[in-house]
């Protein structure tokens, strides 16, 4: 139960008031454009968090593959294919009806990320997904983006996070297992249909 009583801040003013003010590096470090090191970290990146945000709210979600999957196209433009999914098609269905789109890019070992904020549109145009197949299979889509801006931000929350080191690594068998969190998460999900769906899942493959 939380307290009648929270303080809140609720003008940008009075924020910044609690922080140091920024310095040069923080402030004026944002591009229009993907640079030479920006393209050096999507190359080696196999992972990144997409958010977008439609009429019913914010969503963020993974994508991963192979490291170079978020194509470079023009330093304006980068192609991240769709892969096989749960089709829930959250970032998809927000961005048909808002094409602001954000990225949190990931190297592994590297403390520093890839921010890049825009605009995006979903292509069906073969042209762009045939260089994206996997094993003789081409995405059906792709998000299209265009950068507006991009900036690298420094590794502090890795730092604390410790999240490359294998040592921090949790046991798997500390938390429930994922189809047991759905049996709980999802009204009437059985253990047999559970397993069937996730068999189904599984034929599927991941392209």
């Amino acid at each position: 139960m939380l307290p009648d009583d929270i303080s809140y801040v609720t003008d940008e003013a009075a924020l910044r008031a609690m922080h140091h003010k920024m310095m040069s590096r923080s402030s004026d470090k944002v591009i229009r454009r993907l640079d030479k090191h920006c393209r050096d970290i999507l190359a080696l990146a196999p992972f990144c968090v997409i958010a977008t945000q439609g009429p019913n709210g914010a969503d963020a979600s993974p994508r991963g593959d192979p490291p170079g999957f978020l194509r470079v196209l023009d330093d304006s433009h980068i192609l991240l294919p769709d892969r096989v999914g749960n089709n829930r098609l959250d970032n998809y269905a927000n961005l048909l009806a808002n094409p602001r789109i954000a990225l949190l890019v990931l190297v592994p070992g590297m403390g520093e990320t890839l921010r890049i904020n825009g605009t995006a549109r979903i292509t069906d145009d073969p042209r762009l997904l045939e260089p994206c197949a996997i094993r003789d299979r081409a995405p059906k889509i792709g998000v299209l983006i265009t950068v507006e801006e991009a900036f690298v931000h420094c590794s502090k929350a890795l730092v604390r996070s410790d999240l490359w080191n294998p040592d921090k690594h949790i046991d798997r068998k500390q938390l429930a297992s994922y189809s047991q969190m759905l049996i709980d998460h999802v009204e009437g999900l059985t253990e047999a249909e559970s397993e069937r769906q996730g068999a189904v899942m599984a034929e599927r493959g991941l392209y």
